[in-house]
């Protein structure tokens, strides 16, 4: 499967949030996806402002204060940013 292929108008994001654990995504389709917060350790350190301050772009969603994003795609894979680990694990 290529990009293209995989990035449809029915992957587009249309909504976007963060719970404590989760980082949550509704696509244009209707599906709704979450990966663990955990996986993006950009993103520690945001409160819960900061983690639903997102932008939606047309793979992914983008957080402007840490100038980092995810895409729909790596989610899906189950693809965690460099970095990542779970939670208990040591380095």
């Amino acid at each position: 499967m290529t990009s293209l292929e995989f990035e449809t108008e029915e992957m587009r994001p249309v909504k976007a949030w963060c719970t404590e654990e989760e980082v949550h995504v509704t696509l244009a389709d209707g599906r709704t996806i979450s990966t663990p917060l955990w996986w993006y350790p950009f993103l520690h350190g945001l409160d819960a402002n900061g983690l639903n301050e997102i932008e939606l772009m047309y793979e992914g969603i983008w957080w402007s204060r840490v100038d980092e994003g995810i895409s729909v795609k790596s989610m899906f894979l189950g693809r965690k940013a460099p970095g990542a680990r779970a939670p208990g694990k040591a380095a």
